[in-house]
């Protein structure tokens, strides 16, 4: 009975830890689903982003690359036709009467510079934020993956050894009830043959009445053989007078 107990205690505790087990399985893939989920939005918001920035980008290149060579063009043709001048006239060269337009396409070449260098910080920023978040998702992944193997090898040889622990307290209880029935038949043949074989001390009453009762088989023996003496010798006397009839 003991080891059927402890059998049977074992395998409930068992049981217990595989529903434990079980439950952090589930908590598991659901934590992994809602991660795969967040990291598939992020990167699609990334995609997006990027692509955003990057048209951006090559817009503003394209527009500074256009307004630097035709600034740049424009204004090497007004010093080549002031040094011409110059010469000719053999006087200091007048003033740069280009000024104010060199001055307002460096106004505008400054502000796209500064939108180029914000598309770039942003794309940057952009595409260090996904390297470090896709980084994090694997990282927990390998983690889950990790958990939910050792948790998959504790649950099956859990509910193996609970499976054998709970065959073993079954044979033992068959044992035990098949034991339990054969000791049952030894005890009742004992007990009959005690009875049999051991005198029971009589109680006063007991003696009493066993001994009115072959009192009164002595009686009924007694009667019973009065009985036939008496029809034996009518038989005889009966036999005798015949014989005498018949001698006449």
């Amino acid at each position: 009975t003991s080891k059927i107990d402890q059998a049977a205690a074992k395998s409930a505790e068992l049981k217990e830890q595989i529903q434990e087990l079980e439950n952090e399985l589930a908590a598991l893939a659901k934590e992994q689903a809602e991660m795969d989920k967040i990291r598939a939005e992020q990167h699609e918001d990334y995609v997006k982003a990027k692509s955003d920035l990057e048209q951006g980008l090559a817009g503003v290149r394209n527009a500074l690359k256009v307004l630097r060579d035709y600034y740049a063009a424009d204004s090497a043709a007004l010093l080549q036709d002031e040094a011409k001048f110059g010469a000719f006239m053999q006087q200091p060269a007048p003033p740069q009467k280009h000024d104010k337009a060199t001055g307002a396409g460096t106004s505008i070449i400054g502000i796209l510079e500064v939108c180029e260098s914000d598309f770039a910080t942003g794309l940057a920023k952009e595409e260090t934020e996904e390297s470090d978040a896709q980084a994090e998702y694997d990282k927990i992944t390998q983690e889950n993956k990790v958990a939910k193997a050792a948790k998959d090898q504790d649950v099956k040889y859990k509910t193996a050894e609970s499976k054998a622990l709970d065959k073993s307290a079954a044979e033992m209880s068959s044992d035990r009830e098949t034991l339990n029935t054969e000791l049952s038949a030894v005890n009742e043949y004992y007990a009959k043959i005690k009875e049999r074989c051991i005198a029971k001390p009589e109680t006063y009453e007991e003696r009493k009445a066993r001994r009115e009762a072959e009192i009164e088989g002595l009686k009924q023996a007694l009667k019973i053989l009065a009985e036939e003496t008496a029809l034996m010798q009518r038989g005889r006397r009966g036999g005798r007078h015949h014989a005498f009839l018949a001698a006449q």
